[in-house]
């Protein structure tokens, strides 16, 4: 194989690639320009059953499994019975016995892990959040700061703290309905576990849920947009601090459905954001009467009423 480069000591392009060496060779002085050269395509050579992809190795590693993905498991057990009679025993006896010396942080893991991906699966989050939830999980469990609470508890907090860091909105309602386990349960723990690893999390933006409860509510961009600067002037007015961001975030983009003839229920935003009712004309009358909004408004129901 040639390659279209010049030798460094001669200035020749008469260059050679030597596959089963990793080098790229001059043939005119004979230098070795690179050498130990990896080769990252498939493997060609060797046997390979029907099927088998000819790949140089396994699945790449992942936190979200207890044991990285580096652990080799005696045989699955359709492979076992292929085998006679006093091996297949045989290797009973050693599956059985790998899964009796294994220590109990690996049990738990095990176990954790499946929850996690089961929780973050339901929630429609990205690999990325799993990897976090999988890392801080692996951290707190290493260290026994959770010992005494529930692996269902730590793993749903684990999942909003990634969450978290990631800016992806996900509420603790959300995360509680995924999990069965009480939003406050999971509230205490995500703190608690916060603390002691000395984690600074900053407070979850109004901004970030914008696109998401958009999106389900079929609202274009025209009114994402006109929730986003009704939120700008709400944080300017400090209408945003000690009120829960689900919550403005939905009174926002009730407000702005409105004033672009895309009305939709009080109901069926709060059912969205997992908030309720009175959260939202709650954080609807703030809105209209601190932002000025309420005459657009009254200006908006008049030309109404003229066309019907």
């Amino acid at each position: 194989m040639k390659y279209i480069r010049k030798c460094p000591e001669c200035g020749s392009i008469n260059l050679t690639y030597d596959e089963q060496r990793g080098e790229i060779i001059c043939n005119d002085c004979g230098l070795v320009i690179e050498e130990k050269m990896v080769d990252t395509g498939q493997e060609l050579h060797g046997q390979f059953e029907k099927g088998e992809k000819k790949g140089r190795g396994g699945a790449p590693l992942s936190m979200q499994k207890f044991d990285r993905g580096l652990t080799t498991n005696i045989g699955e057990i359709s492979d076992i019975y292929k085998l006679e009679g006093g091996q297949t025993r045989k290797f009973l006896r050693l599956k059985k016995w790998q899964e009796r010396v294994s220590t109990s942080i690996e049990r738990n893991l095990r176990l954790a892990m499946a929850e996690l991906r089961r929780v973050a699966s339901f929630l429609n989050l990205p690999n990325v959040v799993k990897d976090e939830a999988s890392r801080i999980y692996n951290f707190v469990l290493q260290r026994g700061i959770v010992r005494g609470r529930s692996m269902e508890s730590v793993i749903a907090a684990c999942i909003y703290a990634a969450c978290r860091s990631y800016s992806i909105p996900r509420t603790l309602d959300e995360i509680a309905n995924a999990s069965d386990i009480e939003r406050k349960e999971i509230g205490r723990t995500y703190r608690f576990i916060m603390r002691k690893m000395g984690v600074k999390v900053k407070p979850s933006s109004p901004k970030d849920y914008i696109s998401r409860f958009a999106s389900i509510l079929h609202l274009s961009p025209k009114t994402q947009n006109q929730a986003l600067k009704i939120l700008k002037k709400a944080e300017v007015s400090e209408l945003t601090s000690g009120r829960g961001p689900a919550g403005i975030s939905a009174a926002a983009l009730y407000v702005s459905a409105l004033l672009n003839d895309e009305k939709r229920t009080q109901r069926e935003v709060a059912d969205v954001a997992g908030i309720t009712e009175v959260t939202i004309r709650n954080r609807y009358k703030e809105l209209i009467d601190r932002l000025g909004i309420e005459d657009k408004l009254k200006i908006k129901e008049a030309e109404e009423k003229k066309k019907k």
